[in-house]
């Protein structure tokens, strides 16, 4: 017996170890397993931190280049000894240079010469003397794009000049090869008198427009009207007029628009004088605009690119933009006001060249000096000192990316010039800006056009508008029924509808928004659009009918009203606000023709000045409402069905009905969780891009009216973003789109979660 005993408790003993053993080895997993979740846990936390600051200063690092100064650097100093040609009085040098920056050509007189700056060296076989008969007196560039030049001749005579650049390849390897064209000239003047100014604009052939001031003091107008390609006649019609000019008059500059419909003047006393063409010719007198002081006269004028803004220099060094605006005072309907006045030189300005790429230009004085300025912003850009010499011809490269120009004693100065933002200030990006065809500072959106000369509008503040205005609209919506949905889901529902009602609710949140956008735009829109007096008379009837089911209820048997466990009172109010409804859309043109006169939308547009686009803030209330109910319902409830039960029935027991526990108690108690549902489903509706992309206009106007639509940031971003090219304005202006969206939700998602930690502070008691 004792040797039985001894070996079972051997045996329990190796048993009691064994299990020791065993429990040992899953506490140590188990501890493992612990540790291990603790720091991936960790990890994850950490790396959804560096996540977002990843996220952040990728979109800092691509907006920064919008703010940077523009920079310039000089290239090239070349001391020019042109032919000792003789050259009568007034005749200016003209400078340009081809769009690679690499030959720069100068005329002087008859004398055209190239140089190719790689090499240093001038290339004589493409320039030499031209065949003009006379000597030039004038010469001025043909439009504000290209290398055409006019000369004009002391008989009367314009030749038009046209210097081509070709590029040849030869492997890896361009070379720029210039040539020149003299065409037939064009006489200007009847009587052959000497030309001592004038303005040559042409458009593809079809017609040339010339206007000439000659040594007499005479104003010449002459328009070649080519036979065009579907003409039945070949001939070609030359017309010659003269135009009166004021008394006392003397012209120093003229501007004539590409279409040589508009003629502008600047005179030796400080104004401008403006011709509009008419059925008859040019107005038989001009509009006169007194650009500044009284004799301080106009020495440079030209058109910027698009041609509806006009830059005005003096002899003073006043640099002005001026824009043509409605206006009845005037013969033709129209006159000029000042948009700008931009950084003044301190001697005359004496050249003037516009880019051909943007609303830039430049100007140049007397003492060399050059300033960069942008007519949209109204900034001078940058400033180049002078070396003291007088600058004859200005020239701004194709690109905009650098100028050069040549010195009275014939040097030739080459720069680069970096500012591939030039229209983006902080100012035009939140203030607003005068721009062409406005008589007013506006803030506007309007990136693109069909024309190269467009003035792009990135005003970001409609959008900004808009994005808080599809959010409140939404929350309108969304915040009472969500809120007063949870409410009732976990004060007042039986527990076995709530255990339907709340998942099915919380099921709403996986529709697609783009589904809900494609309902919106192309169901519902149309919809509202017909049943809109209905969808009024639902918003004034329904909350009447429901309060009275409500208060009927309450005077119903007790032995009906305990039916509430089944869902009778649900089903009771279901079908009174479906025959509501329904009796609504029934009598739709009944209640359209009570209430608007028949007609809603010219009521709207009579009465209220409204104008009723389908696609507005009403389809987003609604559509976008129902996005966002969904969050804050569940985020609520669950917030409110957690403060806890011995509370309310503490609160029952003192005798407290359930709604002075509700508002008195549990309110107060889940008020930090209902305070983050809102929040949370502010940030969700602020995000939101599907639905108001498919489901608003996309316009981005400044307008609480709830019957426009609108244009928010993130649904700006996904329509824009896959035509604007890499790196250039409007890809950048989009990030900063996005960083203002990020700045948007960052910001309300801390204000919010600093009022959830003080309301919890506060009623933490409870």
């Amino acid at each position: 017996m004792p040797s039985v005993s001894s070996s079972s408790s051997l045996e329990s003993n190796r048993q009691l170890r064994a299990g020791v053993s065993r429990t040992g080895t899953r506490r140590r997993i188990r501890h493992f397993f612990d540790s291990a979740a603790k720091y991936i846990v960790g990890a994850g936390g950490f790396a959804t931190i560096f996540s977002i600051l990843g996220i952040f200063v990728y979109l800092v690092w691509e907006v920064m280049p919008l703010f940077q100064p523009a920079t310039v650097s000089p290239e090239l100093t070349l001391p020019m000894s042109l032919p000792g040609t003789q050259v009568s009085e007034g005749t200016h040098m003209m400078v340009g240079i081809d769009e690679y920056r690499e030959v720069p050509f100068i005329l002087e007189g008859k004398q055209l010469k190239f140089f190719s700056l790689p090499n240093d060296t001038p290339m004589p076989e493409a320039g030499g003397e031209l065949a003009i008969e006379g000597e030039p007196t004038s010469v001025v560039r043909v439009g504000l794009k290209g290398h055409t030049l006019s000369v004009g001749t002391d008989q009367g005579l314009v030749y038009p000049v046209k210097i081509l650049y070709r590029s040849d390849f030869q492997g890896n390897r361009r070379t720029i090869l210039p040539s020149v064209n003299v065409n037939d000239p064009v006489r200007v003047v009847p009587d052959g008198t000497r030309i001592i100014l004038h303005a040559h604009v042409t458009r593809r052939d079809e017609f040339q427009t010339i206007v000439a001031l000659t040594g007499s003091g005479e104003l010449w107008v002459t328009r070649i009207e080519e036979p065009g390609e579907f003409s039945f006649s070949d001939e070609v019609v030359v017309t010659s007029n003269g135009l009166v000019l004021p008394p006392k008059a003397l012209l120093r500059t003229l501007a004539l628009d590409s279409a040589g419909k508009r003629l502008v003047a600047g005179t030796n006393d400080g104004h401008l004088l403006v011709w509009e063409w008419g059925r008859q010719g040019f107005d038989a007198m001009p509009q006169s605009v007194p650009v500044g002081a009284t004799g301080d006269s106009v020495t440079a004028l030209s058109y910027v690119l698009g041609e509806r803004t006009l830059v005005a220099g003096t002899r003073s060094g006043s640099v002005s933009t001026w824009g043509f605006s409605a206006d009845q005072s005037g013969p033709s309907g129209k006159i000029l006001r000042k948009v700008h006045t931009f950084t003044s030189h301190a001697r005359a300005v004496t050249s003037l060249s516009v880019s051909q790429r943007d609303k830039g230009f430049l100007t140049a004085d007397e003492e060399g000096t050059v300033l960069l300025h942008h007519s949209t912003t109204g900034e001078t850009i940058l400033e180049i000192p002078g070396t003291g010499k007088a600058i004859e011809s200005l020239r701004y490269a194709p690109k905009a990316d650098g100028m050069v120009w040549l010195e009275e004693d014939g040097t030739l100065q080459t720069y680069a010039i970096d500012n591939p933002h030039p229209e983006v200030t902080f100012q035009s990006l939140f203030f607003p800006v005068t721009y062409e065809g406005y008589d007013r500072p506006e803030m506007i959106w309007q990136s693109s056009s069909g024309s190269d000369e467009f003035e792009p509008k990135l005003g970001l503040i409609p959008l900004m508008f808009g994005t808080l205005k599809g959010t409140l609209y939404a929350m309108v919506l969304a915040i009472p029924l969500a809120v007063m949905g949870a409410i009732y889901t976990a004060m007042f529902m039986h527990p076995h509808l709530r255990a339907v009602v709340k998942p099915s609710l919380e099921l709403m949140a996986a529709l697609p928004s783009v589904v809900l956008g494609f309902l919106a735009g192309l169901w519902f829109a149309p919809l509202l659009e017909k049943i809109f007096p209905a969808v009024v008379a639902i918003v004034g009837f329904l909350p009447l009918v429901i309060a009275a089911c409500c208060l009927a209820w309450q005077f119903l048997p007790i032995r009906v009203r305990r039916l509430d466990v089944y869902g009778f009172d649900l089903l009771v109010m279901m079908i009174a606000i479906v025959l509501t409804v329904g009796g609504c859309l029934l009598a739709n043109h009944a209640i359209e023709g009570w209430l608007f006169g028949g007609n809603f939308k010219q009521w709207l547009a009579q009465n209220l000045g409204l104008t009723y686009d389908q696609r507005n803030a009403i389809v987003i209330s609604f559509a976008m409402g129902f996005a966002v109910i969904p969050i804050i319902f569940s985020i609520a409830e669950d917030a409110i069905a957690n403060v806890p039960r011995q509370l309310v029935a503490g609160s029952l027991a003192l005798g407290a009905t359930r709604w002075q526990t509700l508002t008195r108690l549990v309110l107060i108690s889940a008020s930090p969780g209902i305070f983050s549902a809102l929040m949370i489903g502010f940030g969700r509706a602020i995000g939101e891009t599907m639905i108001v992309l498919m489901a608003t206009g996309n316009t981005p106007i400044m307008d609480w009216s709830m019957f426009n639509g609108f244009r928010t940031l993130s649904a700006n971003i996904a329509v824009e973003m896959p035509e604007a090219p890499h790196g250039g304005t409007l890809y950048r202006v989009l990030f900063l789109s996005g960083l203002i969206l990020f700045g948007f939700t960052f910001t309300i998602n801390t204000i919010a979660e600093i009022v959830r930690q003080r309301l919890r502070q506060k009623y933490s008691q409870f």
